[in-house]
This record gives structure tokens, C-alpha cells and sequence, in this order.
């Protein structure tokens, strides 16, 4: 059911998203409204850069579904074109034909997300010739739409015109619930190398992953570094690596350039095997192999990743990519990744979340300092330990995000909320996000009491609610929003 085809994760993150759309009718009412919203619909479309798939004009009367035969057509047409559906848009001129809309789709099986508008009456245009009564006409769809067991995504205001700012952000909405179920249901995930023997924290299913869609590839440590020792020095892609590191942020004179050449070949090795196994993102052995039998910290090259829409988890958390890849998805924002780590002071909703760290420059919002794990290096060498990119990630809105494997009930279950970050000082060397949270202490509970890690995928916006609905409605994933 989740084949890998149609559209990659870069496209659906940074390209059109393309919309199955069925316009409904009912045949005692006026059909120039489903010509004229049929029209308004695609020029909209077309003006917000969506893509999409519709009936010919020609294909039914009124350029609309509304008997068997016409769905039949529909449903003929999204099969056909299945690769390329997002989702799909059922737009009521009118009341529509309940049994026209849901026949479409009941037969294209497409799996997609599904969203239902209803166009509003003018209080100057209810006679016979310009009534909608798509009010009406929408509990009729949504009622058979249930019957069915299909889920749909519902407009704002239970009616709107298509020509309204309204219904612009509903379609805005619904394209990001569509690219995070489209994104996960076919994702790959690299792990490359084994967790840390002291991590069971991160232990996951592969088998409770691949159910959703998400296939892990694993790849042994020892490949990749053998790899990046036989790379030469003057290779074009290690010196075209090399400027980006070195344009990327500032690096201290006190580090070898040996040691970042180290980090450049590393990162080669690695850009190439993502690109040789068609993946989306991956969890990495950043401790302490990769130090020890090569001589630098994986962060760098997770971040550089991660700024290019490949994001990239520690300590092998495959979960926890796949908890970034969903915000990527959601947001479009570059997501970083964190602890929950530290009180802050005595300030119920107020915590710091760190790491060495990976963090992409665009979720730290500001420059950054390129140099050695604090921690790991004072007990393997800082020499062996350059990569760590750090600094204090700037201000503004943020989502949090965490889903996990539950083993012990068969289950994939996730939290979610919403907060900022702020600008308050933390002395600590690293990637530093101090968070504000309301209810801080209320989540913190239900991370403990249900089993979560204590890793987390956050990102620089508000997209909740985009996640809520995918998650929850779409992927049938057991899902807790704090806020």
C-alpha cells in the first residue's frame, strides 16, 4: 500500500502539491453555479500555485459529478493519476449529490487526505435560480463520508467562498496536512551505525514503522568510515564540501585543518550513501565510534543535512528523524534537534533544551560557531572531536513534536504543542534553546508517565495544528497536544 513512487520527499517538501478535485452538483438546482465555482476554483488554484486534476469540461454535464456514471469517470481519472494526488478538494456550489462525491471516491481508493467546502448563500440570491443550500448539502456528503470510513479535513467556517481569504488558508493548511501524510507514508530513514550501548532510551520497531510506511535502511559504521578514508584530499566534492564548511560559520584558528578536512570527507561519505539509498533523513552512531576509530564529531555533517531538507537525529534516534521529517513536512522550516534538558531557574514554564550540537543554522536562527564536543571531548581528546556547531538559538514561535514506537502496547503514539523560544541567557557550551511552555510541568508528567524520551524535534513556527490533523486523522497515530 505505501510503494515507493511519484513524488520524493524534497519535491513534496519544495514542490506543488497537486490536488484531486471534484466539484459536486445536484440537478434541480441552478447548474450555472457549479460552472462559474468550477471556474473560480481552478483560477485560485492556478493563482496559489497548486496543481491539480479535474474532469475534462466536456466529461459530464455542468462540469460537475453528480450521477454514478460521472463518479465512475472521476474515480477513473484519480487511478490513473494516483502518483501524482495529494489530495483531494470537494468543492458544493450547491447542495451537491452526496452519492456522486462519495462513489468518487469510495472507488479511487487513493488514501489521500480529503477536504470538503461548502459555498455560502447570498441573503439577496435564495430563489429557484440562485439558492445553494450547500449548508445543507455538506452534512449530507460528511454523513456518507462517515458511513464510508473516510476521513476528511473540514473547511474553517462550515461555508465560505472560494474567492475568500478564508478559504486561501484553508487550502494553505490542508496542502501541509497533505505533503506530512504523503511524506511519511514514504519515508526512508538511514541509521547508520548501532544506538550507544547506555541509550536504550532510543530502542524503536522497525516493524511498527514500516505498518505506517516508513522503511529504516541501516548501514554499518565502519562502511562509512572506511569510505571516507579512501577518499583523496583533492577530490572535487571534499574541496566543494570544504568551502561550504568553511562558509557555513565560523571556525575557531585554534582547530586543525586536518580536522576539518576530516569533517568534509565525512560528510561526503554520507551525502552519498543518503543519495545512493533514496532517503529522507537519518539518525546517526554520533558517540563515541565515530571519535575514536576517525577522529571527528558527526554534528557538522548532520547539520549541513539538516539545513538541506535531510534532516538528521543523534544516537541513532530513528524515531526521532522521523519526528523531524514531520515537522519538515508540516512547517517547511528547518527543524532541529534537542533534549529536554534543564530547569530554568524557578520558572514553572520555562526549561533550557540543548545538544553538542547538530542544530541546522536556520533553526538557530543566527550564526554559528563551528568547534569541539564540550563534554565527549574532555574525555576523547578534543582533537577527535571537531563538528559541534554552536550557539544560542534566536527567538520567535516554536513547535514541539515527538511520536515513538510503543512495543509494549503495538502502537505508534506521539505528543505535540506549541511555545517559543526566548532570548533569556543560559550558560552552557552547545546548541542552547531556551523554551517557554504553558503548563510546562503538566507535559513533563505525561512525557514521564507515558514512556517518551527524552529527545525532541522542534522547529521555528506554529504548526500544530497541521500535525494534529495528519497524525491523528490520516496515520491513526494515538496523539496527546499539550496547550
Amino acid at each position: 500500500a505505501f510503494c515507493r513512487c511519484g513524488k520524493g520527499i524534497m519535491e513534496t517538501v519544495d514542490g506543488k502539491v497537486t490536488f484531486g478535485v471534484v466539484v459536486g452538483t445536484r440537478g434541480f438546482f441552478n447548474p450555472r453555479l457549479a460552472v462559474e465555482s468550477r471556474q473560480e476554483l481552478l483560477a485560485k488554484l492556478d493563482a496559489l500555485g497548486y496543481s491539480y486534476v479535474i474532469l475534462p469540461e466536456d466529461a459530464t454535464a455542468h462540469q460537475a459529478v453528480e450521477t454514478r456514471a460521472d463518479a465512475k469517470k472521476c474515480a477513473a481519472l484519480f487511478q490513473e493519476q494516483r502518483d501524482r494526488i495529494d489530495g483531494v478538494v470537494v468543492v458544493l456550489p450547491n447542495f451537491g449529490d452526496e452519492l456522486g462525491i462519495v462513489e468518487t471516491l469510495h472507488r479511487a481508493r487513493l488514501d489521500v487526505p480529503v477536504l470538503v467546502q461548502a459555498c455560502k448563500d447570498r441573503l439577496d440570491a435564495v430563489d429557484v435560480a440562485g439558492r445553494r443550500d450547500a449548508f445543507c448539502g455538506k452534512l449530507s456528503v460528511c454523513n456518507n463520508l462517515y458511513q464510508y470510513g473516510i476521513p476528511f479535513t473540514d473547511t474553517r467556517d462550515h461555508t465560505c467562498d472560494i474567492e475568500s481569504d478564508a478559504f486561501s488558508a484553508d487550502l494553505d493548511f490542508f496542502a501541509r496536512v497533505c505533503r506530512v501524510v504523503r511524506g511519511l507514508r514514504r519515508a526512508r530513514i538511514g541509521a547508520i551505525g548501532a544506538r550507544p550501548a547506555a541509550f536504550q532510551t532510543v530502542r524503536f520497531s522497525e516493524k511498527l514503522l514500516q505498518d505506517s510506511g516508513i522503511t529504516v535502511v541501516p548501514v554499518d559504521l565502519s562502511e562509512i568510515i572506511g569510505r571516507a578514508r579512501q577518499l583523496d584530499d583533492r577530490a572535487k566534492s571534499v574541496q566543494q564540501k570544504l568551502s561550504e564548511i568553511r562558509h557555513y560559520g565560523t571556525i575557531p584558528d585554534r582547530i586543525d585543518p586536518q580536522n576539518v578536512l576530516k569533517q568534509a570527507k565525512l560528510s561526503v561519505v554520507i551525502d552519498d550513501w543518503m543519495t545512493e539509498n533514496e532517503l529522507d533523513a537519518s539518525a546517526i552512531q554520533c558517540w563515541t565510534s565515530v571519535q575514536n576509530n576517525y577522529g571527528c564529531a558527526a554534528c557538522l555533517s548532520m547539520s549541513l543535512m539538516g539545513e538541506k531538507h535531510k534532516p538528521s537525529a543523534c544516537e541513532v534516534d530513528v524515531v526521532g528523524a522521523v519526528s523531524m521529517l514531520a515537522l519538515l513536512l508540516a512547517s517547511g522550516q528547518v527543524p532541529g534537534f534537542l533534549d529536554w534538558n534543564n530547569n530554568y531557574a524557578d520558572k514553572a514554564d520555562t526549561c533550557a533544551c540543548t545538544h553538542c550540537s547538530n542544530f541546522p543554522r536556520s533553526f538557530m536562527g543566527r550564526e554559528v560557531e563551528i568547534a569541539e564536543l564540550d563534554i565527549l571531548g574532555e574525555s576523547l581528546g578534543r582533537k577527535n572531536c571537531f563538528g559541534a556547531v554552536k550557539g544560542h538559538v534566536a527567538a520567535g514561535p516554536m513547535t514541539y513534536f515527538r511520536m515513538s514506537t510503543d512495543d509494549r502496547r503495538g502502537t505508534i503514539k506521539a505528543y505535540l504543542g506549541e511555545g517559543e523560544f526566548t532570548d533569556e541567557p543560559f550558560d552552557m557550551d552547545g546548541g542552547i534553546a531556551v523554551c517557554r511552555i504553558e503548563r510546562l510541568r503538566e507535559l513533563m508528567g505525561h512525557l514521564c508517565q507515558n514512556g517518551f524520551e527524552h529527545h525532541v524535534a522542534m522547529t521555528r513556527t506554529h504548526c500544530a495544528g497541521v500535525l494534529q490533523e495528519a497524525i491523528a486523522k490520516y496515520l491513526g497515530w494515538d496523539l496527546y497536544r499539550h496547550g
